[in-house]
């Protein structure tokens, strides 16, 4: 079991920048698929980003790649989601996920299927 907790969410205009955190705590040491997926009101859940820290793979739905990075401190059990240039179409509530495993399944991400979530945190982009 993985516990996550999220920081970072806040309201920014149009252009700006936010950077989310999660902190990752489980019992034992493992391979974990970590992400991020969003959930707008009216909208189909929606994985945004991912991570495997076996193998350093990376994932991105389309409408993020060039403004999102993900990135994860092993040392500090720590994901991070540097988002650039929001729009207003960024606005969600966004949860960190993981999994135990070493292939990742983004699919099941953006279904909320990983056996781990967060509760959540708020990004509102005002145009």
């Amino acid at each position: 079991q993985v516990q996550l907790v999220e920081s970072g969410g806040g309201s920014v205009q149009a252009g700006g920048s936010l950077r989310l955190s999660c902190a990752a705590s489980m019992d034992s040491a493992s391979y974990l698929c970590v992400g991020w997926f969003r959930q707008a009101p009216g909208k189909e859940r929606e994985g945004v980003a991912g991570f495997s820290t076996a193998y350093g793979d990376r994932y991105y739905t389309d409408s993020v790649k060039g403004r999102f990075a993900i990135s994860w401190d092993d040392a500090k059990k720590r994901l991070i989601l540097q988002m650039n240039s929001l729009t207003p179409e960024d606005t969600a509530m966004y949860f960190c996920a993981a999994d135990l495993g070493t292939v990742c399944d983004w699919n099941a991400l953006s279904r909320g299927d990983w056996r781990s979530s967060g509760q959540g945190t708020q990004v509102t982009v005002s145009s």
